[in-house]
């Protein structure tokens, strides 16, 4: 063992440089709660002053012979700051979770909330109605515990049954199990608890009013599910003997039924989420004008009643120690507020440079409103454009929505990869999609094309593409294969 000296040279995140990051990945809404908790936070910062009283830097200079004594706050060492722990959100100051300050004359107003009862939950409550044991009751609720969000069961009965012994200490059987699922498959949505499709669709089935239509789906399901879901159909009107018409009405039967059965108590139990645009973009004069949202430019100010503390420290000519930590408090929090404000300065100049950079390069399409117009553009062209790093434009892309002539759009759907056509002209994916969905919607639905027939049409029409290449892009697009795109 030895000791040595070795000189080492590192680049570190200085705290505002951190602070400025996590500020611009926030969208608008996200920025608005970092901006009150700041706030909330910090005393010294306010919203609400006229720009005469602004911090001035000169006047509280940190080199003033007044204040010798204490360190420089504008120069942090970032060697103890741990970035993660900057970064995070989970602090709460004790006083947010308080809830003395009112006067004893203030009225006590509750805000209403919305209350929504979980799938699982309701569940449970409509067990309540059936007349169970308390062996069964536990039995019936660990499975709908084990009840996935679409309203499946998809665990086999010796899981359950093992599971059962192992994490509740009980122990049955399989036909105990049975039985109580016959009881959790007479609960609302009908469908629930079904182990797959083909259960689900038939307990469905077997719950409506027995017709002609209903008896002849439930055998089709039962002994024909393979080439229901193929949809052969002519195998099925050869084996059934039966008219394609009355397939048809069989199809349409089965259609109407629900095949995630928890999804709709699911999606109606969520908060609608409400998009606040970060950038508008307006035709004016035949002209781009691109402004950014005056909710991300809020006027901040440096606290006068602050400042005022440091003048009269200034003044005063007898000096206690008591006086000098609150100074030294004061003067933390006004060089946090400046910090901030600075801050929130750099990230409106970022989003507004780069939103810049953006809206020209695709200047053709907000013009217009074409899909076809938008060019080929990574965050690597804006960039090299603006001069900044990628993961700063990846960072202004991210959950920020601009509002257009044509509606309010993501910004990360402007960003798409390039390919060449025989011409040599770069197309977007976009265009490519647009193609693939325009050869789908002009099929024969009776005989749909296949991603093979697909590719060749698009290389009729210049474009050389894998089929492999177009199964991705139909899938992204949501589109099933042309076996399950075929209609009767």
């Amino acid at each position: 063992m030895k000791q040595s000296l070795n000189l080492k040279l590192s680049q570190k995140l200085s705290s505002q440089q951190i602070l400025v990051m996590r500020l611009l990945q926030l969208p608008t809404q996200g920025f608005e709660q970092r901006l009150l908790e700041e706030m909330n936070e910090n005393p010294a910062l306010e919203g609400s002053l006229d720009e005469s009283e602004i911090y001035e830097k000169d006047e509280f200079d940190n080199n003033d012979d007044n204040y010798d004594d204490y360190d420089d706050t504008d120069n942090i060492d970032t060697d103890d700051i741990n970035i993660d722990e900057y970064l995070s959100d989970d602090e709460i100051p004790d006083y947010k979770t308080q809830t003395n300050n009112y006067s004893e004359d203030d009225e006590e107003r509750e805000s209403p909330l919305a209350s929504y009862i979980s799938f699982h939950q309701d569940l449970i409550n409509q067990l309540n109605t059936f007349v169970l044991s308390d062996f069964d009751r536990q039995i019936a609720e660990f499975l709908v515990g084990s009840i996935d969000d679409a309203g499946y069961l998809r665990r086999s009965l010796t899981d359950i049954v093992d599971d059962l012994a192992f994490t509740q200490a009980i122990y049955t059987d399989e036909k105990t199990i049975e039985r109580i699922l016959h009881i959790i498959h007479q609960l609302d949505p009908i469908g629930v608890g079904a182990a797959n499709l083909q259960e689900c669709l038939l307990l469905q089935l077997k719950h409506k009013t027995p017709t002609e239509i209903v008896e002849l789906s439930i055998h089709i399901l039962e002994n024909q599910f393979d080439a229901f879901t193929k949809k052969h159909y002519e195998k099925l009107v050869k084996e059934l003997e039966i008219s394609q018409e009355t397939l048809k009405n069989v199809y349409h039967e089965i259609e109407k039924l629900n095949p995630k059965p928890g999804s709709a108590y699911t999606v109606s139990g969520k908060i609608t989420e409400h998009i606040v645009p970060d950038f508008i973009i307006r035709i004016v004069d035949n002209e781009l004008e691109l402004t950014l949202n005056s909710r991300n430019a809020p006027p901040l100010y440096v606290s006068k009643d602050y400042q005022e503390m440091l003048r009269t420290y200034r003044s005063s000519n007898d000096k206690s120690r008591a006086q000098k930590d609150a100074v030294q408090f004061i003067k933390q929090k006004l060089d946090s507020a400046k910090w901030f404000i600075e801050a929130i300065k750099q990230r409106q100049e970022t989003l507004l440079f780069t939103m810049s950079a953006i809206m020209e390069f695709q200047k053709e399409y907000f013009f217009d409103g074409d899909d076809s117009k938008l060019k080929p553009m990574i965050l690597k062209d804006i960039a090299d454009i603006v001069g900044l790093d990628l993961s700063t434009i990846s960072r202004v892309a991210n959950s920020k929505y601009v509002d257009t002539p044509y509606g309010t759009k993501l910004l990360k759907e402007f960003f798409s990869e390039a390919m060449k056509n025989n011409d040599g002209e770069d197309v977007t994916t976009f265009e490519i999609k647009r193609l693939i969905q325009e050869i789908i919607d002009e099929e024969d639905k009776r005989k749909p094309v296949s991603d093979e027939q697909i590719m060749v049409i698009l290389k009729e029409k210049g474009f050389q593409m894998a089929r492999r290449t177009i199964a991705k892009y139909r899938e992204t697009m949501d589109i099933p294969v042309a076996r399950l795109r075929k209609e009767m």
